[in-house]
């Protein structure tokens, strides 16, 4: 059974609004875009090698996967990223969308999100990796469906924008389970979902 693999870029202040492009996501008049392009390094570019050449398809929802189905495309071979991306297997999570897809191995997902990922973890096969895609992820946890969360804490805190966790959000009891730090200051935790400590007010 594969599990569903969260990695996402954060701000202290648990923003993931737009990390890579300033015009990635304006959505609320958000103008910050583009903040994770100053941190990045090597031990991140490993790090993000690592965790995509464990995975095994991509998990998008609709906003960011017509992000990158805009920008990969497009970039140069020798990124190492760009063949990764854009041969493995993607799938899409969105009541919007209709096939066929313009992103080369991408498949619409039928139905809920909550419903549809069950049935791809039961395929035999490596992770589902969800890159970005917030909304989703409040989806999947709301279904349980999250095994693990790769968050790279960027040393920043915006005050605005849309943010991974946000109020009204699901109780989640999580464990660390491994965490590195880059040289320039991003925490890479990756937690696993815990249960609660019997008689603990979270």
């Amino acid at each position: 059974m594969s599990k569903v693999v969260v990695n996402t870029s954060l701000t202290l202040d648990g923003v993931m609004q737009a990390p890579g492009d300033p015009n990635e996501d304006l959505r609320d008049g958000f103008e910050r875009g583009g903040w994770a392009a100053p941190y990045f390094d090597q031990v991140m570019a490993d790090a993000a090698a690592e965790g995509i050449a464990k995975g095994g398809a991509l998990l998008f929802g609709r906003r960011t996967y017509e992000h990158f189905a805009s920008v990969w495309p497009n970039m140069p071979e020798d990124n190492p990223f760009t063949a990764v991306l854009n041969n493995r297997q993607k799938y899409v999570a969105s009541t919007t969308l209709q096939e066929p897809l313009s992103w080369n191995n991408s498949t619409l997902l039928q139905g809920d999100a909550g419903e549809a990922v069950p049935r791809l973890k039961e395929q035999p096969g490596e992770d589902l990796v969800v890159l970005g895609s917030g909304e989703l992820v409040q989806s999947l946890m709301r279904h349980n469906l999250v095994d693990q969360y790769v968050l790279l804490i960027h040393p920043l805190v915006l005050g605005s924008g849309r943010r991974l966790f946000p109020d009204g959000g699901v109780l989640a009891a999580l464990r660390l389970v491994d965490t590195k730090t880059t040289t320039t200051g991003v925490v890479i935790a990756t937690y696993e979902p815990a249960e609660p400590t019997a008689g603990k007010t979270i």
